[in-house]
């Protein structure tokens, strides 16, 4: 007999497609209330626990591996940040090695969690997950072998209550039910077996996937907050470096100024003090509570009724706020200096971002 294919005969081929025929036949009699269809309502409640069981635990392993991918992508960026620190801490700075070591140590941390996550929760979804092709697949033949089986039962009843009996063709029917009977109901034994056992192992995977999760998050962030710690604290000494500098350059500048004023004290006790130049201003009566003026660098339209309008130029006179609470931060509150030099008037003070003026 000629091959149609790679282990397939033509006769082999001719069976098949007699099935799907005869299958197809028995659904449209069924579909249409011309043969009764075997039904088990308990099983058919276990398939739909079975699809929505593998369909949550497909959203779970996505979302899974989408975490794992976003520790990957913080993981990348926090290697770039402590590369930028480290490239732009000078040697000379208090804790030069320590920050080097941190840098190290962080990107340990990230590594470690990363790879934990991946081994044990990811893991153990792709485990759980792999039983459910099988299983899917043996559902889907059940459902068609019971459609044999009905088949088989129909057609030997047919023979049975037919007026003319072929005691041969009614033998051979007779075995053909015996033998779909029995592929059903191992099939159907098979799997009232293993979907109970399933859905019952949902609660299992779900308790180890977050509690392995939970336990990596804990270690991964309390070490991190170590590392924190750290930070903050050669920060800390930095900053204090820093000052420690700046008092002493301020300390040797005093120094030097005095040392000038002595030298000129004779000269500055026998000369006539010169008559200061008039500021911008200085002579004139200035708003309550005035601290400085400032100019505005930016264009600024007032979105309220208490905001004070500016223009590049405008010279604003600030003033301490009424009430301090009321302050929020990078706003000043301020009048016109045009405005007040010609009416003298406070009420028209208003309130504008800090960032668009700078102070003269």
């Amino acid at each position: 007999m000629a091959e149609i294919g790679k282990g397939v005969t033509a006769g082999k081929l001719a069976s098949n497609m007699q099935k799907r025929l005869t299958r197809a036949q028995e659904k449209v009699l069924q579909k249409l209330g011309k043969a009764d269809e075997t039904r088990d309502v308990v099983f058919e409640e276990m398939v739909a626990n079975f699809n929505k069981q593998m369909l949550e635990g497909s959203k779970l392993q996505k979302d899974m591996k989408a975490y794992v991918a976003a520790v990957k992508t913080m993981h990348d960026a926090s290697r770039r940040l402590q590369d930028c620190l480290a490239d732009m801490y000078e040697p000379e700075w208090f804790g030069k090695e320590e920050m080097d070591a941190m840098a190290e140590d962080t990107d340990t941390q990230w590594l470690d969690y990363h790879q934990n996550i991946s081994d044990t929760s990811v893991a153990s979804i792709d485990t759980y997950l792999a039983h459910f092709p099988d299983i899917k697949a043996r559902i889907a033949k059940r459902e068609r072998k019971m459609v044999d089986f009905d088949s088989a039962r129909h057609h030997f009843a047919s023979l049975q209550k037919g007026k003319k009996k072929d005691e041969a063709k009614i033998a051979k029917a007779e075995e053909e039910l015996g033998r779909a009977q029995k592929i059903f109901e191992e099939l159907n034994v098979e799997l009232q077996d293993e979907l109970p056992a399933l859905w019952d192992s949902r609660v299992g995977v779900y308790v180890n996937t977050f509690q392995s999760l939970a336990g990596h998050q804990e270690k991964f962030h309390r070490e991190m907050g170590k590392l924190s710690q750290n930070l903050n604290d050669i920060m800390t000494k930095l900053e204090e470096q820093r000052q420690l500098k700046k008092d002493g350059a301020a300390a040797g500048k005093t120094g030097d100024t005095a040392k000038s004023e002595e030298a000129n004290h004779s000269e500055s006790a026998s000369s006539p003090p010169k008559q200061s130049e008039a500021t911008n201003g200085s002579g004139a009566e200035l708003p309550p509570g005035f601290l400085y003026k400032v100019k505005a660098i930016h264009e600024y339209a007032a979105t309220d009724g208490d905001e004070l309008e500016l223009k590049i130029g405008d010279v604003v006179l600030v003033v301490a706020f009424d009430n301090p609470d009321e302050q929020d931060d990078g706003w000043l509150m301020g009048v016109q200096e045009s405005v007040w030099m010609q009416n003298k008037e406070i009420s028209a003070k208003g309130v504008f971002p800090e960032n668009f003026t700078q102070r003269v």
